[in-house]
């Protein structure tokens, strides 16, 4: 073992080294140039065969901030933004040229040498001006608020010299306003914007813009507070003139999609992004590749009330990725890249480090794509990318104030990179054609799109529903009662539902029940409950009759066969106050795997224990999560139920809260805890006042904080205040002395701050990192310090994770735990180590160590000093209340 200090660390190796006989030898990925045998940079990035990488700079290494966008200009250069401050322009030298070094200069922007313009996270050359959307709180340092802007060089002399807010927009910080693209006819601008953004007064809107939350699941807020006060219609895409006078909504309901491309055929794609708070909750939407055509809306709600994307009144994702962090994308048709990767959508993770290559293909009217692990690196903060004039891949790393690098990759293989012909179906022409009545009131709007509303496809059908809703209601709403195909009377009631007024509500009621439900395919069936949703929730709740007749149509089908049904009908027979509904929902409670419960369209095609190694910082939840999964269906059916009033027996209210008493067993991100206890409490107003404290007790309340956000442990919960801790001022408490600590209340904080998870102390606690009981014998105050603040910076191999790259041009993280001759056995999972993955020895091309530990910085953060000192204290004593650390005068 290396004399350096790597006792404390929990795991990934800093060199790529590996015994071969009786020396090391460094394990290289093939994929990279020469470069990479020098820059540790280039040497831990993944390539696919035949590209070479090149590290072009590193801006934080020369003061200049953290970069987060960028474009290119009319001469070839590059312009880039600072998070937190300026722009700069470089100078790149050409591939092959012998130099890697880019001229850099920082842009005065008329005749200010301070922060003239900066703060961007989109930037865009067009129309002879440089357009930069500012992100921006006003400060000091820069005080112009978020907007678009518009420079422009007037007199010649490559210098900005006019500034132009084209539009303030009131939004700011990571889910503020985002990027700028140019259209595929080069005549306008698309701009994008995250939730906390409102959307500004538009000229058009293509997505109608009577939106609202839409459903009828009990509306439950973040516990925590994140975007409480964001309501529909979230994140949105915009289309603006080049004078920035006219503004055209062109799709909506992201959470916080940063970044929007367009491929060969004109079609609009982004990456959007999930909310880990709900980790472990049926209302999670992992991160996914969209599709936006005209119109789209994607159904991203505040809290529980996020739409599934089954849901007929907004569109499903192309893929979904998985966990992450989205922040670019864009699209390889300009690159001079193999054919296979210039029909791909390039999509950044910011939190995992890989751009994942979505190779598209024409699925009807939209696409289907297909991922593919293109660059990834640990750690790889990804920020923003284009490609060059030169066909290149440029990208940033960085944002957060991170250490920033600027990169380029490129094609030096022996593929054709000629250029791509679009591929036009039949399905997306129709689909375009009715997207042209999204515009506003035409009089050939209805006969043209009346027809499609049964139309095969699903994103013609909605083109063609969207196309009905922009036409004035008193032209379509008796053909809409008076329809009699199943499948177009039931999206004509979910438009006129949208559009229609409430008196209309019992005859929208009576066209649905016309249709013969056991007759429709369970899509269409899912439909029709959505439909019974929007009525009463845009046009009231149905009078006493209506209400019978109702849940006598639909009370029969439930229990469906699958969850997707179940969910719709649970929802709506709930809220109606179905006889045996109760009952009904509690046996389904009962079963574990329910049929079905995997198609709800959330499948991810990134597995979830593949990317916890690559940043423990946010693996850690993943892990926490999947050591104790939560049961999603079941979850969905309590949080329904809490709304239920009557049909309720002592037995089935037993059986209920049982139910939640167990539910705080399992493990989901931040916010799961406190999602469970807003719905617990939302049943227990309808418990008679004499049995409250009964079934108060029974559903956990003993068990929580007073928020309700949290698990009441044994153990200890910080007291704080915290702060972020460096080596220095860390340093600096431990070494004022020792004495007088708490050997208990170090112990606690021990195990508080997850240490005794992965090390063991005295033969107690995990092993996934090194025993910790001879620490303090070994080791100086400042080397326990370093290990717990920067965790990555010595790592021993014996604890190291391994980067596996396999033929498939894919990579799995994890700890190789085992091997024989067929299969490298690894453990993914820090908080289930016995649950094993094997690689077959065959699939693996190449493996190296990680250099990262899975042990993240900042660990102590929430600790004040004298709680500092007392762990310090703890770990000094190696676990033994005896220790000298203890004794009067102790160090």
């Amino acid at each position: 073992m290396s004399s350096r200090f790597n006792v404390a660390k929990l795991g990934l190796a800093v060199s790529a080294l590996v015994l071969v006989g009786a020396s090391w030898v460094t394990l290289r990925y093939p994929e990279n140039d020469k470069q990479g045998a020098e820059n540790p940079k280039v040497e831990k990035l993944k390539l696919q065969p035949g590209f070479k990488a090149e590290h072009l700079y590193s801006p934080s290494e020369n003061k200049q901030g953290s970069w987060v966008a960028m474009t290119f200009d009319d001469k070839g250069r590059m312009i880039v933004s600072d998070q937190y401050g300026s722009l700069y322009r470089l100078k790149i030298p050409a591939i092959g040229s012998g130099s890697t070094n880019p001229t850099i200069e920082k842009l005065v922007i008329a005749k200010d040498t301070s922060v003239g313009m900066g703060y961007a996270h989109g930037l865009l050359y067009a129309f002879n001006s440089l357009y930069v959307m500012v992100n921006n709180r006003p400060n000091k340092q820069f005080p112009k608020p978020s907007g678009l802007y518009r420079l422009q060089d007037t007199d010649g002399d490559d210098h900005f010299d006019k500034v132009t807010m084209l539009r303030e927009l009131k939004g700011e910080g990571e889910h503020g306003p985002h990027s700028i693209v140019l259209s595929p006819d080069k005549k306008s601008l698309y701009v994008c914007a995250g939730n906390h953004t409102d959307v500004p007064k538009m000229d058009a809107y293509r997505l109608p813009s009577n939106w609202q939350e839409d459903n009828l699941f009990p509306l439950i807020k973040d516990p925590r507070g994140h975007a409480n006060d964001r309501m529909a219609p979230g994140g949105w895409i915009a289309k603006v003139d080049p004078e920035g006078k006219r503004w055209e909504l062109m799709g909506a309901g992201f959470r916080n999609e940063f970044d929007i491309a367009f491929n060969e055929a004109g079609d609009i794609f982004t990456y959007d992004s999930d909310m880990e708070w709900d980790f472990g909750l049926p209302w999670y939407r992992p991160t996914r590749i969209c599709h936006v055509p005209s119109g789209a809306e994607f159904g991203w709600r505040t809290g529980d009330s996020k739409w599934l994307p089954a849901n007929p009144d907004n569109l499903p994702p192309v893929l979904n990725i998985g966990q992450g962090s989205p922040t670019n994308v864009l699209y390889g048709q300009n690159a001079k890249f193999p054919l296979k990767y210039r029909q791909s959508l390039y999509a950044f993770d910011w939190s995992f480090g890989i751009i994942y290559a979505i190779h598209m293909k024409p699925k009807g009217a939209s696409y289907e794509g297909t991922r593919e692990e293109f660059i990834s690196g640990t750690p790889l903060a990804l920020t923003d990318g284009a490609i060059g004039p030169d066909g290149a891949l440029y990208f940033l790393t960085g944002g957060r104030r991170l250490e920033s690098d600027l990169y380029r990759v490129y094609y030096n293989g022996s593929e054709s990179t000629a250029p791509i012909t679009p591929v036009i179906t039949a399905e997306h022409k129709l689909r375009t054609d009715l997207e042209k009545y999204h515009e506003g009131a035409n009089p050939a709007a209805i006969a043209a799109a009346w027809p499609h509303l049964n139309h095969p496809d699903r994103f013609v059908r909605y083109a063609a529903r969207i196309a009905v809703e922009h036409q004035p209601v008193a032209q379509w709403q008796e053909k809409a009662l008076a329809e009699t195909d199943p499948q177009r009377a039931t999206q004509a009631i979910i438009a006129l539902a949208r559009q229609g007024s409430a008196d209309l509500k019992s005859k929208a009621l009576a066209t649905l029940m016309k249709i013969n439900y056991d007759q429709l395919p369970e899509s269409q069936q899912f439909d029709m409950t959505r439909a019974f949703e929007l009525i009463f929730l845009r046009m009231g709740a149905p009078d006493a009759a209506d209400k019978a007749k109702v849940v006598a149509y639909l009370n029969p089908h439930y229990p469906a066969k699958t969850a997707l049904l179940n969910r719709g009908l649970s929802k709506v027979l709930i809220y109606l106050e179905a006889p045996g509904v109760v009952n009904k929902t509690l046996t389904l409670m009962d079963m574990k795997d329910e049929p079905g419960s995997k198609n709800l369209g959330l499948e991810t095609s990134t597995a979830s224990s593949d990317l916890i190694l690559r940043n423990p910082q946010y693996g850690m939840d993943i892990a926490k999560m999947l050591a104790k999964v939560p049961p999603l269906q079941q979850t969905y059916y309590a949080v329904a139920l809490s709304r239920a009033e009557s049909g309720w027996t002592p037995e089935l209210r037993t059986k209920y809260f049982t139910w939640f008493g167990n539910a705080f067993k399992f493990e989901g991100g931040r916010s799961y805890v406190g999602f469970i206890d807003r719905a617990r409490k939302l049943a227990l107003a309808h418990v008679p006042k004499d049995q409250f404290e009964k079934f108060n007790k029974m559903s956990g309340a003993d068990i929580l904080t007073s928020s309700g956000n949290d698990i009441v442990t044994s153990d200890y919960s910080p007291k704080g205040p915290g702060r972020r801790w460096t080596i220095d001022n860390a340093l600096a408490v431990v070494d004022s002395g020792l004495t007088n600590r708490n050997f208990d209340t170090g112990k606690k904080i021990y195990a508080a701050i997850l240490c005794s998870r992965c090390h063991s102390m005295q033969g107690s606690g995990g092993d996934i990192g090194p025993d910790l009981t001879q620490l303090g014998t070994r080791f100086s105050n400042k080397d326990i310090l370093e290990a717990i603040i920067e965790p990555s910076k010595t790592v021993s191999d014996q604890y190291a994770s391994t980067v596996y790259i396999l033929k498939n041009g894919q990579s799995v993280v994890g700890r190789q735990v085992n091997e024989d001759k067929l299969n490298y056995v690894i453990s993914q999972n820090p908080f289930a180590p016995d649950q094993v993955r094997k690689i077959p020895k065959k699939d693996v091309t190449a493996k190296r160590y990680s250099p990262d530990s899975i042990m993240y910085p900042g660990l102590i953060n929430s600790l004040n000093p004298n709680e500092l000192r007392d762990l310090m204290a703890y770990l000094k004593s190696g676990g033994n209340q005896n220790n000298d650390v203890y004794k009067a005068g102790g160090k």
